[in-house]
This record gives C-alpha cells, structure tokens and sequence, in this order.
C-alpha cells in the first residue's frame, strides 16, 4: 500500500514547513504497517519561497501556473503514484491518530474516502462557532472540508477529480460525487472525529468581520454564483497571508 500526501500551497512561506513536518510526523501510523509514503507540494504559482521551503522537507514539489486550488490539487493527483490520495491545506497539521484513522478505514476494504471534523488552532469565539456548526454539517451532509479529504486514487480518477469550473466549495462537490459511487460500490463514504484536524485561524486575523460576512453571505444565498465567480472569492486568492 501506498499514500500520496497532497498540499496545495500559494505563497505559504510561514506555515509550509510547519505543515510537512507535521504531515511526516503523522504518517508514522502509515510507516508502522509497512506502508510506503509520498509527499508531493503543489506550488500555485506562488511568489514567495514556498517552493524551496517544500523542497527543503524533502517533499516532491510540482507547478501549476493557473491559481485555482481545484487544478493545484488536481495536479498534485497527476503526480501522485499512491493508491490513495489524501489532501491537506498548507496551513493545517495532521496527527498521528488522524491518519490512523484513515489508515482504519482503508484496511476495512469498504471506504471509498472521506474528510475530519476540524479545529482551530487558535480560540477565537465566532470562528469557533462557526467551526462548530460546520462540523456539525459535515457529520450530518457527510461533506469533507476542503482542508482535509482523503480517498482512493482509483475513484478519484473514476469521479474527474476537482471541479475545475469551481474557485471554492470544489470539496463539496467531490464529496456528492464519491458519495454516489460510495452507493454504487455500497461502500462509506466518512468524516472522522476521532482526531479533528487543526487548522489556522489566521483569517480572522487577517481580515475584519465586516469583510467576511459579505463572503459568507454570498456563499449561503448564491452558492453556485459565489463558487464559480472567482472574484466573490477573494480570501482565497488575493494572496493576503
């Protein structure tokens, strides 16, 4: 067995070493099976030194000029050699019990992929809330967060991968789309909390409430315009890190 670790970066020079080293110390719960381990960094055509950062952590670094995090982890899929594929954010940390988790479904021969209930890194009160409804929704819809998905390389490739016509809420997506063959197979399609995974808090840092709401707002009461409009989307590219 094989797993390709998969982060999208663009410009993350402050977390990326954070995050590898992190994603290394976890995949000890691979290693103890026996399982062979690829880590593969998307560099987003960022203009920092994400790259070299990657590469000094002995991860496998691979370019997509287009900035979209759809075709970022798409193309680190491309590169990938693993039979599973299991995607985390640049500034987000796995434990080892996370990916001991995975590994438990995998061996159960009957998951087709799936995502974590997550937390912040940081307490900050209405993030917090809103994090615990998200989990919330993510138990009941089963929808992976973006910032952790894992699943076979096969269905991934069977499903097309990331909505390449998606700039947000692609993870979404894919989760209907494997969930669906998940149902064909009858096999699960999971969101483990065993382990949540712990993810930044920094927007809250980096922008004002009053800047959020608007994008929150948009995302609830026009989804599928806010998700394929680039420009409503702009937390996630203007490069404010």
């Amino acid at each position: 067995m094989k797993i390709s670790v998969i982060v999208p970066a663009f410009n993350e020079a402050k977390l990326i070493a954070a995050t590898l080293r992190s994603i290394r110390a976890a995949s000890a719960a691979f290693a103890s099976l026996g399982w062979d381990r690829e880590l593969i960094v998307c560099d987003n055509n960022s203009t920092d030194g994400t790259a070299d950062l990657a590469r000094a952590e002995g991860a496998t670094v691979v370019f997509e000029p287009v900035n979209q995090i759809a075709r970022a982890r798409n193309r680190g899929a491309a590169a990938a050699t693993g039979q599973w594929l299991l995607f985390i954010d640049a500034d987000s940390r796995a434990s080892r019990e996370l990916f001991a988790a995975v590994a438990e479904q995998i061996q159960s021969g009957r998951c087709v992929g799936g995502g974590s209930t997550i937390k912040l890194d940081q307490p900050h009160f209405w993030l917090n809330l809103f994090t615990a409804g998200w989990n919330l929704v993510s138990r009941l819809t089963k929808w992976a967060a973006g910032s952790f998905v894992f699943c076979e390389a096969a269905a991934f490739r069977e499903v097309g991968g990331f909505n390449l016509a998606l700039f947000a809420g692609e993870e979404l997506d894919l989760s209907r789309r494997l969930k669906k063959l998940a149902r064909q197979r009858r096999w699960r399609f999971v969101i483990l909390r065993q382990a949540p995974l712990v993810t930044s808090a920094r927007k809250a840092q980096l922008y004002t409430f009053g800047e959020l709401l608007p994008v929150f707002l948009r995302a609830v009461l026009t989804p599928k315009r806010f998700m394929q409009d680039r420009s409503q989307c702009g937390m996630w590219y203007d490069g404010r890190r």
